[in-house]
């Protein structure tokens, strides 16, 4: 049993052919797929998943660094508006992005606390986007006494920000197709955590693993991931597939 943590399968990069991507996923014994929400644009599209897939796609409700710009304040009007409505598996994908555009950083920091707090306020695992931003991010997460479960999305960092990740609690690191990609580093560190850290993503559409790399990412790939996690910490991936589906359980459980 496999479970992917984080995939965008509501996309337009699935309309296509949307119910063969996952039912393809589930025949390789993917059976969760974990749904970060973006913003207000995604969330009928993401909503719908889960009616058509209830066993299988678990939504979450959050807004996306990216999509943080002039209008935050009424996007997270909406994710609040959702949060009261109904429960959710997660409060995600938040943090912050600084990777292309550093104009609402300001903006990105208020959305991220805002969300964080909902998290403890309605009992929420939170789901981290992190780009370019490791100590801005790790500023935020240390003004709080208490903090929600977590993971730090698409981990691509060194062992000291691993480190200083999980020093703060109850969090996990979610590995991808980086982990394939030949000069990435992030062997050398997923080498040095323990397994009961770990969580298994695709970040379908994007990302995708080798030797797909620059194709459209499958969440069936998540095998891939997974065999490759597999070699390098010297396990079975009957293993890898076991623990790392706990660790996902535990993680989304609230």
């Amino acid at each position: 049993m496999f479970i992917d943590t984080h995939t965008h399968l509501y996309s337009e990069e699935f309309n296509a052919d949307r119910n063969e991507a996952i039912n393809n996923a589930i025949s390789k014994s993917v059976i969760k797929f974990y749904l970060p929400n973006v913003d207000s644009k995604s969330i009928s599209g993401m909503l719908q998943l889960e009616e058509e897939y209830p066993e299988h796609c678990f939504p979450m409700m959050g807004l996306h660094p990216c999509s943080v710009n002039e209008t935050y304040l009424e996007e997270l009007a909406t994710i609040k508006q959702w949060l009261d409505k109904r429960r959710f598996a997660a409060i995600g994908e938040i943090g912050m992005d600084l990777y292309w555009d550093k104009t609402f950083i300001k903006e990105q920091e208020i959305a991220f606390k805002q969300q964080i707090d909902w998290a403890l306020e309605f009992n929420y695992t939170i789901v981290i986007h992190c780009r370019n931003a490791f100590d801005e991010i790790f500023e935020i997460l240390s003004t709080y006494k208490k903090l929600p479960k977590g993971i730090f999305h698409c981990f691509s960092g060194n062992i000291e920000q691993a480190q200083q990740i999980l020093s703060f609690g109850n969090f996990k690191l979610g590995i991808g197709g980086v982990v394939t990609f030949k000069n990435s580093g992030l062997d050398k560190v997923v080498e040095q955590l323990n397994l009961s850290d770990l969580v298994l993503e695709t970040d379908a559409p994007y990302l995708a693993p080798m030797p797909y790399r620059g194709k459209r990412n499958e969440s069936e790939f998540i095998t891939l991931i997974a065999q490759k996690i597999a070699e390098i910490k010297n396990m079975s991936l009957e293993e890898v597939a076991h623990i790392t589906s706990k660790n996902s359980l535990d993680i989304f459980a609230n």
